[in-house]
């Protein structure tokens, strides 16, 4: 071995050196794992906290990745123009952060001809000053040129409050420490409270206000064909979409399924009427209540003959007076089927990009209180097949159950 060098020591015990522990003179002795009583695997609760870190930490990163971005693009809009002219394309991000910001802008630089040699910018539109400036120092460009921006942000404390409350996350999710549920949820709210201020449209339209689109589920959706909400029952369902956030702001209305409580018995007839003189257009379908499919559910779910007839029939009187009450009658049509009902649908705005549907199967022996709930978005996505404008609509379980309930609607006869 050579001078200075490291021995590790025999797995067997060695004779000589030192007498107590066998360990010849000039060789290092390790501890064996054993000794200290210490093992290097996680049990189960370990994993599961580690992964609700990775979950949280993984929401907020996209979160503050959307912001970053957007951030960047309004800086790069105002500021270039003003400072490229005179300063070039490679400084005028430099002479823009000015003194106050040398430090920081001169180490962004350093950092980007590290990433140059190394090879670690595989994208050219990355290789500028630019993209290596952090969220803190966006703000301080931002801040130092506020009269530049202000044409087109308002409120700049709001924005600054804003960005104040991401920072909590920012500094937890670059040190890959633990970051709590409250934190999280503020994060996110101060992240799409930004993208709105900074113009980075997050929502999609109307059907924002009913269900705002998550980040995630903006990126990652097409994943889950559209699904963006699986309870196990509809009461959890109503905690998250209360029936005034899903019907209140219909256009149109479209519901199928065996007596449609949902609607019939959570949003009260004056507020459809309201609904329908506003213009909201409504088909509902109700399986008809003298069918031999209705006899056949009430033995399923164990109920006394008749009982779910009397229920399903007392539900159409109910919304044949409302259509009484309307000036266009046309507008609010009410049919019964006579097919075996296999799921129940309400779906809002179908006929839209802003689309939104509440989706619950039949299950032998559950009632539709009970049964799962899945949420569907009808909102067209693109997916990139070979790279950025050529992506091609992805259909989902969305236009599924609207082409069903089309389906069942042309096969239906309307109720007088």
């Amino acid at each position: 071995m050579s001078s200075g060098g490291l021995e590790l020591p025999p797995g067997e015990e060695c004779s000589g050196g030192d007498g107590a522990t066998g360990t010849p003179p000039g060789v290092v002795s390790l501890t064996r794992p054993v000794e200290i009583g210490t093992e290097l695997d996680w049990g189960a609760e370990a994993w599961d906290e580690v992964r609700t870190r990775a979950r949280r930490a993984g929401r907020a990163y996209i979160w503050l990745n959307l912001v970053e971005q957007r951030l960047r693009a309004v800086v790069a809009t105002v500021l270039r123009p003003v400072y490229e002219p005179v300063h070039g394309e490679e400084e005028w991000v430099v002479a823009a952060a000015g003194p106050a910001g040398q430090e920081w802008v001169q180490r962004a630089v350093a950092v980007r001809e590290v990433s140059r040699r190394k090879g670690y910018l595989l994208d050219p539109a990355d290789d500028n000053v630019l993209s290596f400036l952090t969220l803190p120092q966006l703000r301080e460009l931002l801040v130092q040129h506020w009269p530049c921006f202000e044409p087109w942000l308002d409120d700049r404390r709001e924005l600054e409050l804003a960005l104040d409350e991401l920072e909590v996350a920012r500094n937890v999710v670059s040190r890959n420490r633990a970051l709590s549920r409250a934190v999280l949820d503020q994060a996110e709210r101060a992240a799409a409270r930004l993208l709105d201020i900074l113009g980075g449209g997050h929502g999609t339209g109307a059907g924002a206000d009913r269900l705002p689109v998550d980040a995630v589920e903006d990126l990652v959706g097409d994943r889950y064909a559209d699904v963006v909400g699986v309870h196990p029952d509809r009461v959890r369902l109503q905690r998250q979409l209360p029936v005034e956030d899903l019907f209140g702001s219909a256009r149109r209305l479209d519901a199928v399924g065996i007596g449609l409580n949902l609607l019939v018995q959570n949003y009260s007839g004056r507020r459809l009427v309201r609904l329908a003189e506003s213009g909201c257009r409504a088909r509902l379908l109700f399986l008809n209540p003298a069918s031999s499919a209705v006899r056949r559910r009430e033995k399923e779910l164990g109920i006394k003959k008749g009982e779910m007839s009397r229920s399903v029939e007392m539900n159409i009187m109910h919304m044949r007076r409302v259509r009484d009450r309307l000036r266009d009658t046309a507008a609010f049509e009410i049919r019964v089927f006579d097919e075996t009902p296999r799921f129940t649908a309400y779906l809002v705005n179908g006929d839209g990009p802003d689309g939104l549907a509440v989706v619950q199967s039949y299950l032998r022996k559950a009632r539709g209180m009970e049964s799962p709930v899945l949420v569907l978005r009808g909102r067209g996505r693109q997916v990139l097949r070979d790279g950025p404008g050529t992506g091609d609509a992805l259909g989902g379980l969305f236009e599924t159950y609207r082409e069903e309930f089309e389906g069942v609607w042309e096969e239906s006869r309307p109720v007088s």
